[in-house]
C-alpha cells in the first residue's frame, strides 16, 4: 500500500507556475496515468473540487472528501450549495471570517493573513505545528474558486466524506449539506487540517478504504 502526496502546479515542491481548477485537474490525472489501480483519491479543502474532475479517471476507485468542496455540474467553490446552505440559514456568528483574511495580489492570487489562516485552518494544532504549517502556505490563484468542474466524478464513483465539526474555515453545516452527495460520510471532532491534528484518525480511515476497494476490485 502506497501514499502520494502531489503538489498541484505551483504549490509545495513545485516550481510552478500556477494554473486554474482544470490545471490542477490535469495534474492528478497526469499522476494517475502513471499508477495502476485501484486509487482511493483524497481531496482537502478546494481539492474537493480537484478531485471532482480528476476522479472521474479509470484509476479511481473511490474518493474521499475531507472537509472538502463537493461540486455539481455549474458549480463553483465559492457557489458550492449555494440554495441548500441559505436554506439551512446557517449561522457564522462569533467564528473567525475567512474571506476577510485574504489578501489579494496584482497576479489575481489570493493569500491569507497568517492570523486568520492559524485561526481558520489549525485551531486544533500546537503552536509548533501550526508554525510549521503556516511557513508553507502560499498565494492560490482566485480564478481557482469561481470555475466549474469538467467532470462530476463523485456521481459515479463510490466516495466517502469527512466532516471535521470544529472546522472554522468550512462550516461543519456546509460540509453536512455537501457530505449528502456522497455515498457515506462519517464525523470528526477536528479542525480544518486533521491530517496535521489528527494524523493517526486519517491514516487508518484511509487504509481501511483502500483495503476495501482492492478486495472489490
Amino acid at each position: 500500500m502506497k501514499a502520494l502526496a502531489i503538489d498541484l502546479p505551483g504549490h509545495g515542491s513545485d516550481p510552478g507556475p500556477q494554473t486554474d481548477l482544470h490545471g490542477d485537474a490535469d495534474r492528478v490525472r497526469a499522476t494517475l496515468d502513471r499508477i495502476e489501480g485501484p486509487v482511493v483519491l483524497l481531496g482537502h479543502s478546494y481539492g474537493g473540487a480537484v478531485i471532482t474532475e480528476a476522479g472521474a479517471h479509470p484509476a479511481v476507485a473511490h474518493l474521499v472528501y475531507l472537509c472538502a468542496l463537493v461540486l455539481d455540474e455549474g458549480e463553483s467553490c465559492a457557489s458550492a450549495a449555494a440554495a441548500e446552505a441559505e436554506t439551512a440559514q446557517i449561522v457564522h456568528d462569533g467564528r473567525p471570517n475567512l474571506n476577510a483574511g485574504i489578501i489579494a495580489d496584482e497576479n489575481g492570487a489570493g493569500s491569507l493573513d497568517p492570523a486568520v489562516a492559524a485561526a481558520c485552518f489549525y485551531n486544533d494544532c500546537d503552536a509548533e505545528t501550526v508554525e510549521w504549517a503556516l511557513a508553507r502556505l502560499g498565494p492560490q490563484p482566485l480564478i481557482t474558486l469561481q470555475q466549474n468542474p469538467a467532470a462530476v466524478a463523485w456521481r459515479d464513483r463510490p466516495s466517502t466524506y469527512v466532516v471535521c465539526a470544529n472546522d472554522m474555515g468550512i462550516h461543519p453545516d456546509l460540509q453536512r449539506i455537501l457530505a449528502r452527495r456522497c455515498t457515506d460520510s462519517v464525523e470528526w471532532y477536528s479542525d480544518h487540517s486533521p491530517f496535521l491534528s489528527q494524523p493517526d484518525r486519517l491514516a487508518d480511515t484511509l487504509r481501511d478504504l483502500v483495503l476495501a476497494s482492492v478486495r472489490s476490485s
